[in-house]
C-alpha cells in the first residue's frame, strides 16, 4: 500500500494524546459512608470493574477513529501495475504524409489515429503531439481537439531517427517521472532499415495501424516523347504498387477542359500516349481514378508556346545558304552578318551563334563570345581551311572543348554516330549502320577525343559538342566536304538549334532543389513571385543581365500551376508536383523489434499507459472505517452498564 500525502501519516503521533488522557485521570471518587458497609463494598468492586472495561473499549475506538481518519487524509492506494509511477510523461508522434491517406477500418489512417487520440485521453490531461509539420507542447486535448481534426497531410516525411530525437526533447527535465513516447505511422517500406534502440530514461512505443489497400496507382512523370511540326507525343508514366490492375482512366485536361481520355492495363509499370497540336499552350493536367492514395492521382504540367529560337551566323568568305535552309522562319528567326560588319551587340540577344569559317577570330570577339556564353547562350563553330590556329584555341579554351592540334591531315569519311549523346538522343527511330558516309578532303585534330558527336572512320572526332559548344574538326563547304548533301546535316545542326533555347520543364517537384531560369530584364527593385489560387510565395532568386533564376525546394508548399509574376505582369506559368516517395504501399513488419513494444491501435497503447498511473483507491474504505468507529463510540458510550 502506497500514499499520495504519505506526510500527513504524522498525525499518527496524536494517538498519543487520548492515551494520556486515559492514563493520567485528574478525576478523584468521593467518599460517602453508609451503614451497611458489608453491602456497598460488593457494589463498589463491581461499579469499578465494568467502568474500566468501558474505558478501554472507548479509548480503542477513539483511537482507531482518529487514525482511520488521518490515513484517510493521507490517500492510501494500491498500484494496479508493478512499474507504476504517479507521474506520467507523454508525447505522440502523429505521420501525416501522404501515405497515411491509406483507408483502414474507419476512414483514413491518419483519422483513425487521431480519433483514438482525442477519445482515449481525458479533455485536460497533459500531453505534447507532434506531426510532421506541426508542433503541440504541454497542451491538452481540449485545447488542440481542433486542429487534430483538421490536420491535413504533409509531403514532408521526418525519418524516424529524427522523430525520435525530436520527441525526446520535448520532455522535462523531471527524472522522477516516467516518459512515454508513441509513435502512430504506418512505417512504409523505405530505403533505410527501421533500427529503434531501447531507452532507459524514454519508453518507446510503435503504433502501426493496418490499412486495407491491396493496390496503389499513381501518376510518377510525362514527357515529349515525339514531335513534328504539326503535332506532339505526350508519354505518361504510371506506376502500380501492388496487384495488378485493369483498364486504369486517364484524363488530360488543359485548365478544366477535358482534352482526352486514355486508357491502361498496369501489373507494375504502364504507359500512356495523348498526341497534341504543336505549338500549343497547355496548363495540364492529368487525373486517373484509383481507389488508392489520392494525392499522387493528380499530375501538373506546362507546355509554353515556343518562342523563335534567335540564331546568329557570322561569316566571312563561305556561304550559308545551308544554314537558312535548315534554321527557317517557322520555328527560327535567322540572321547573318559579315564579320566585318558585326555589331557586337546583337550576340547578346541570340540563342545560337553560329561561327561560320572564320579565318580568325579576334580577342574581342572571344569576349562578346564568353559572355554571351556564360548567360546561357549556345556556339557552333565551323573552321575554315586556312584558320589563325591560336585564335580558335583560344576559343575552345573559354567555351570549354578540346583545342586543336598542329597540322592538317588528308581525306576521311565520316562514319560512327554516337547516338547516346544528348545532341542526338531519340533523333533516330533505329540505329543506322550502313549509311552514306560523308568525306572530307582535309580535317584537323582535336587534342581530346572526348564529347564526340560524330567520328571519322580512324576514331578521331568529326563533330565535338557538350554544355551548348559544338565545334567542326574541318570545313564544310562543297569544295572541301559533302557533309551539306549529307542525311545527317539536318538532324544536328536543326538540333543544335532547337537545344540552343532550354525550354522550361513540364514540372518541379517539391521538396527538391530546384532551379527555374526566367528570361526577363528586371528593374532594380524587382522581384518575381510566384501565384496560385491558395495564395503567393517569393522564393530565393539570382538576378543576371537577361534572365532571374528562382530557387526552390520547400516552397511552394502544394502543387499545382502557379503564374510567374513581375508586379501585375504574368510572364509564365509553371507546375509543381508532389514527390511520390510516399505512393508505396509496402510497409515494415515493426514485430520484428525488440524490446520495443508495438501495437495496431493508438487507443490500446494509450490505455497500457494509463494502466500504469491507475491505482485502487483505499480513501474511501477508510473514510467508512472512521464512521462504524464513531458509531461504536456512541454505542458503547450509551448502552454498556
Amino acid at each position: 500500500m502506497q500514499f499520495k500525502h504519505p506526510e500527513l501519516l504524522y498525525a499518527l503521533f496524536l494517538l498519543v494524546i487520548p492515551i494520556l488522557i486515559h492514563l493520567f485521570q485528574l478525576r478523584r471518587f468521593q467518599k460517602v459512608e453508609f451503614t451497611n458497609v458489608k453491602f456497598l463494598k460488593a457494589v463498589k468492586l463491581q461499579t469499578r470493574k465494568s467502568s474500566q472495561i468501558k474505558k478501554w473499549l472507548t479509548l480503542l475506538t477513539r483511537m482507531l477513529l482518529l487514525a482511520c481518519a488521518i490515513i484517510a487524509f493521507a490517500q492510501p492506494f494500491i498500484p494496479k501495475t508493478e512499474n507504476f509511477n504517479e507521474l506520467q510523461e507523454t508525447v505522440i508522434y502523429l505521420d501525416n504524409s501522404f501515405s497515411m491517406e491509406a483507408q483502414g477500418r474507419n476512414g483514413s489512417l491518419l483519422n483513425e489515429a487521431i480519433q483514438d487520440l482525442i477519445n482515449s485521453l481525458p479533455e485536460d490531461e497533459n500531453i505534447s503531439v507532434f506531426t510532421n509539420d506541426n508542433v503541440f507542447t504541454k497542451t491538452s486535448i481540449k485545447a488542440i481537439k481542433n486542429d487534430l481534426i483538421n490536420l491535413s497531410f504533409s509531403n514532408n516525411q521526418i525519418n524516424y531517427d529524427a522523430v525520435i530525437l525530436k520527441g525526446k526533447q520535448m520532455f522535462s527535465k523531471n527524472t522522477n517521472a516516467e516518459k512515454n513516447l508513441v509513435l502512430v505511422s504506418d512505417f512504409q517500406q523505405g530505403t533505410e532499415a527501421l533500427d529503434i534502440e531501447k531507452d532507459s530514461i524514454v519508453d518507446i512505443s510503435l503504433v502501426q495501424p493496418k490499412s486495407n489497400l491491396v493496390a496503389n496507382v499513381s501518376i510518377d512523370s510525362v514527357y515529349v516523347a515525339n514531335t513534328n511540326a504539326e503535332t506532339l507525343d505526350l508519354n505518361v508514366k504510371l506506376s502500380n504498387y501492388g496487384e495488378p490492375v485493369e483498364s486504369i482512366s486517364i484524363s488530360l485536361y488543359n485548365n478544366d477542359v477535358l482534352l482526352a481520355k486514355n486508357s491502361v492495363n498496369i501489373e507494375n509499370e504502364a504507359e500512356a500516349t495523348f498526341t497534341i497540336a504543336n505549338n500549343t499552350e497547355l496548363n495540364g493536367k492529368l487525373i486517373i481514378e484509383d481507389a488508392g492514395l489520392q494525392y499522387d492521382n493528380v499530375l501538373y504540367f506546362n507546355i509554353g508556346k515556343k518562342p523563335k529560337i534567335r540564331v546568329l551566323a557570322i561569316n566571312d568568305k563561305s556561304s550559308d545558304n545551308f544554314l537558312k535552309r535548315i534554321y527557317t522562319n517557322d520555328e527560327f528567326e535567322f540572321n547573318s552578318y559579315n564579320i566585318k560588319a558585326l555589331n557586337f551587340n546583337l550576340i547578346n540577344d541570340q540563342n545560337l551563334v553560329v561561327l561560320n569559317e572564320l579565318e580568325s577570330i579576334s580577342s574581342a570577339l572571344v569576349s562578346a563570345l564568353n559572355a554571351f556564353k556564360k548567360d546561357g547562350g549556345s556556339i557552333l563553330t565551323i573552321p575554315s581551311n586556312n584558320i589563325s590556329l591560336n585564335t580558335y584555341n583560344q576559343l575552345f579554351n573559354v567555351i570549354n572543348l578540346s583545342r586543336f592540334d598542329d597540322g592538317i591531315y588528308s581525306t576521311k569519311r565520316v562514319t560512327s554516330i554516337n547516338y547516346d549523346h544528348p545532341l542526338l538522343l531519340n533523333s533516330f527511330y533505329t540505329k543506322v549502320t550502313n549509311f552514306q558516309y560523308p568525306r572530307v578532303n582535309s580535317s584537323f585534330r582535336f587534342l581530346s577525343n572526348t564529347g564526340g558527336v560524330l567520328s571519322y572512320d580512324d576514331g578521331s572526332i568529326f563533330l565535338q559538342g557538350k554544355n551548348g559548344s559544338y565545334a567542326f574538326a574541318s570545313a564544310i563547304n562543297g569544295d572541301n566536304s559533302n557533309f551539306q548533301n549529307s542525311p545527317l546535316i539536318v538532324p544536328v545542326l536543326y538540333n543544335i538549334g532547337l537545344q540552343s533555347h532550354e525550354l522550361p520543364k513540364l514540372f518541379y517537384t517539391i521538396g527538391r532543389p530546384n532551379s527555374i531560369a526566367i528570361k526577363t530584364e528586371l528593374g532594380q527593385d524587382d522581384i518575381l513571385s510566384l501565384h496560385a489560387k491558395g495564395g503567393s510565395v517569393i522564393p530565393p532568386q539570382k538576378t543576371y543581365s537577361k534572365s532571374v533564376v528562382l530557387e526552390t525546394k520547400e516552397y511552394p508548399e502544394n502543387d499545382g500551376i502557379y503564374t510567374i509574376k513581375n508586379d501585375d505582369e504574368n510572364l509564365q506559368n509553371i507546375s509543381f508536383n508532389y514527390s511520390r516517395e510516399e505512393s508505396n504501399i509496402n510497409y515494415l513488419n515493426i514485430n520484428s523489434l525488440n524490446n520495443i513494444k508495438t501495437e495496431t491501435s493508438l487507443s490500446k497503447t494509450i490505455n497500457a499507459i494509463k494502466s500504469n498511473a491507475n491505482v485502487n483507491a483505499l480513501w474511501k474504505w477508510f473514510v467508512i472505517f472512521a464512521l462504524v468507529f464513531l458509531i461504536l463510540e456512541v454505542l458503547i458510550l450509551k448502552y454498556l452498564k
